[in-house]
């Protein structure tokens, strides 16, 4: 017999919290975030300006589900409209929580909008591929 941690407990972790609001905050390429920061910071985020709004979007939607040993976290897709900035980080991040950070997504490259909507489209909720998952 080996020791586990039951994926009926991991999805119980992630539904207690599935209720609170969740954010999407972008930051720029100067950012300093990993798998060690602690909560949202306004340090190197976006500028408020050119459809980008200090702290980002709420998130909606979010689910939970499980399945293959694992449990996720999913939000549908979120937009910043009009948007003329550039970004290079987002930090998922739970604002009813004290902002605790929950995931760095690093787009890999600059991304710049031009003038139209900047999309993150979220992966397919499931074992391999959500966002959040544990």
């Amino acid at each position: 017999m080996a020791s586990a941690f039951c994926t009926a407990g991991k999805k119980a972790l992630l539904d207690a919290v599935v209720a609170h609001t969740w954010k999407a905050a972008l930051y720029t390429s100067s950012a300093t975030l990993d798998a060690t920061t602690p909560a949202y910071t306004a340090t190197n985020e976006v500028a408020s300006s050119g459809g980008y709004t200090a702290t980002g979007n709420t998130l909606s939607s979010a689910v939970t589900g499980s399945g293959s040993g694992t449990a996720w976290l999913d939000f549908a897709d979120t937009t910043w409209a009009s948007a003329t900035f550039t970004a290079r980080y987002m930090l998922i991040y739970d604002s009813s929580d004290s902002n605790r950070a929950y995931a760095v997504i690093d787009f890999g490259s600059d991304k710049t909008g031009q003038g139209g909507n900047f999309t993150f489209v979220f992966p397919t909720p499931d074992a391999s591929n959500a966002i959040i998952r544990i």
